[in-house]
């Protein structure tokens, strides 16, 4: 049901809304969704807001003030009301529920114990597809190096088993002890099998399990006089003594983790996840957030969006405060796990002695945050100054063109959003409307197309900063004239350094970098090592890198598709068959005329027809 009041100000009448459970979203007068709620009975939580006395909190007196309407939707249960809370959050991404803007995508190692030849793979989603799990990595790189160091204890295979029987001999990692060469036979399924179980019981946090079977190894092996494979395991426990980090202990039982803690200072939030896997803390992550709910309808709501993704489930949630939700949350992650999931709120004993640590890190990293939010105030107020700014560019974008003789031209949009890389907001942009290679006109086409957007979205940008010189400079400045936005948008443009030659031609120099305004003929110098140039130089050469990346992606699928295109007979469906079965376009003209006959379904003919077609052309 939806309820909406011809008054500027909403008029609540409790008799109209149902006493079940389910979802109630508030709306202004154009539509627009401002917040989502769920409740086991709509009715009493929609009183609680619309009451004489009111909801109590400020935030929430502003959100009143904007409600034209209110759309209830009825549910069975209240965990039915949980999940289509959920949805509609994402869908309508409301200014007063919480938007959990994560950029940074956790990483986890799969093993698959079905594998004949079971590998380790670094993955960023977790999926419920039977394999093994173990994370989550905040830091890929880290994970790496901790990958590194197993595969010199327990050598298991790197590339995938079909790749490696397909070669004449094992491949580098055997040669440097990195893999026991599964591919041809130079190992047991048992003894690989064993391998993997230390795997495991490492990236479980079992070392000391680990580091006795390997000592009772050795002792047998050089007992038996086989003195190589004892020498072997001596140098697997060195470099496991070597590589593993002795981690505090959290809790002897040995379960699963995430424990949140929390801390609020000045109307905003920083909430810190430790995971602690088998008892031991491996990684943290930290989230600030607006704080426009009160703490219950916080952690309700971060809950959902943080583990409504493919991520890890642990087998507690430890939280420094109560829910009213908790049983609720609590069956929607045992579902979705398929396997019980606690939510505890500890008041003794070790559990809440890591609550407490949670919390110390999340005030740490408020604290930090406001150290580099300073920072990065005073490089935007910096900017204000150099460059005669209307305003603080609280969002700038940088534009880029790449193409190779006016070939697949496209544009690229990097965005920093209060000194930040806002990664989610970059844009790539094939030209449409350029023929050849014209980057003014490009850019100008460019340029167009999001202001266009950016008016209906009202997302307009405070600077724009264009890579080039007084050519493009020109160029963008007439888009903004032309969309009636000069006065509202700042526009600059950096030039690379010029690169000459001393007086006497032998010694290169390197000029600084240099910054045009539209109406001013000479150049402005930042500072050079200066933060300001710093912050500049980086998002440039983020959009640089960003159109090359895509310019290189359509070129090589045009390259690609071309090739195989013009074979007679070789449709899309053909297509995908060749190139899955030998993994790259190369290959596929590697082909012997045998190797094309023995693919199912490929006709003797067809196979001669392209094979023809790729040794003719040499």
């Amino acid at each position: 049901m939806k309820e909406k009041s011809e008054n500027l100000k909403f008029k609540f009448e409790a008799g109209k809304y149902p006493t079940a459970p389910g979802v109630y979203l508030m709306q202004d007068a154009a539509g627009q969704v401002l917040y989502v709620g769920k409740a086991k009975n709509l009715r009493n939580r929609l009183r609680t807001y619309f009451s004489g006395r009111g909801d109590g909190r400020i935030h929430i007196r502003f959100l009143l003030e904007k409600v034209a309407a209110v759309e209830t939707i009825v549910t069975d249960t209240e965990k039915e009301a949980l999940l289509l809370e959920n949805t509609l959050i994402k869908k309508h991404r409301p200014r007063y529920n919480i938007d959990l803007r994560d950029d940074k995508t956790y990483v986890m190692v799969r093993l698959d114990p079905r594998e004949e030849f079971p590998a380790l793979k670094v993955v960023r989603r977790a999926k419920e597809d039977g394999a093994r799990y173990f994370g989550p990595y905040a830091s890929a790189g880290a994970i790496r190096q901790t990958l590194k160091e197993l595969y010199r204890i327990f050598p298991l295979r790197h590339h995938p088993i079909a790749t490696c029987r397909s070669r004449g001999r094992p491949c580098l990692y055997y040669q440097i002890g990195q893999c026991s060469g599964p591919c041809h036979g130079l190992i047991s399924r048992e003894e690989y099998a064993e391998l993997v179980g230390g795997v495991v019981a490492l990236l479980e946090g079992r070392e000391e399990e680990v580091e006795s079977l390997l000592q009772k190894r050795m002792q047998e092996a050089a007992a038996a006089m086989r003195y190589e494979e004892a020498a072997r395991l001596r140098d697997q426990i060195a470099a496991l003594e070597k590589s593993v980090e002795r981690q505090k202990v959290a809790d002897a039982v040995g379960i699963d983790q995430d424990v949140f803690g929390l801390h609020r200072e000045g109307g905003e939030v920083e909430i810190a996840i430790l995971f602690v896997r088998h008892g031991k803390l491996i990684d943290k992550r930290t989230f600030p957030l607006e704080w426009r709910l009160d703490e219950d309808s916080l952690f309700t709501n971060f809950l959902q969006q943080f583990y409504g993704r493919d991520v890890v489930f642990p087998d507690e949630l430890l939280l420094p405060l109560a829910i009213e939700d908790a049983d609720t949350i609590s069956s929607w992650l045992s579902d979705r796990r398929g396997k019980k999931v606690l939510i505890l709120v500890p008041q003794r004993g070790d559990k809440k002695r890591l609550v407490d640590l949670a919390n110390r890190n999340a005030a740490e990293a408020f604290r930090q945050r406001g150290s580099r939010e300073a920072a990065r105030q005073a490089l935007l107020t910096e900017f204000v100054g150099a460059f005669h700014l209307s305003r603080q560019p609280r969002r700038i974008e940088c534009y880029d063109i790449s193409n190779i003789q006016g070939a697949q031209a496209v544009g690229s949009m990097a965005v920093l959003v209060d000194g930040e890389p806002a990664k989610r907001e970059y844009r790539h942009y094939r030209i449409k409307t350029v023929i050849g290679s014209d980057d003014f006109a490009s850019l100008a086409e460019v340029l167009r197309r999001r202001l266009e957007r950016g008016k209906v979205e009202e997302n307009l940008p405070d600077m724009i900063l264009i890579d080039g010189g007084k050519g493009q400079l020109s160029s963008a400045h007439a888009v903004l004239q032309e969309a009636a936005l000069d006065t509202r948008i700042d526009l600059v443009s950096i030039a690379k350094s010029r690169v000459k030659a001393n007086v006497r031609g032998k010694v290169v120099e390197k000029s600084e970098e240099r910054f045009f305004l539209p109406g001013r003929k000479n150049p402005v110098l930042l500072r050079q090592g200066s933060p300001a140039l710093f912050l500049l130089e980086r998002l440039r050469d983020e959009a640089h890198r960003f159109a090359i990346t895509y310019h290189r992606k359509l070129r090589s699928k045009s390259t690609l598709q071309s090739s195989l295109e013009e074979i007679p007979g070789v449709g899309p469906g053909r297509r995908k068959q060749l190139l899955k079965h030998f993994g790259s376009l190369k290959k596929v003209k590697e082909a012997s005329l045998k190797e094309l006959q023995s693919i199912p379904g490929l006709s003797q003919s067809l196979a001669e027809t392209i094979y023809n077609y790729f040794h003719e052309k040499k």
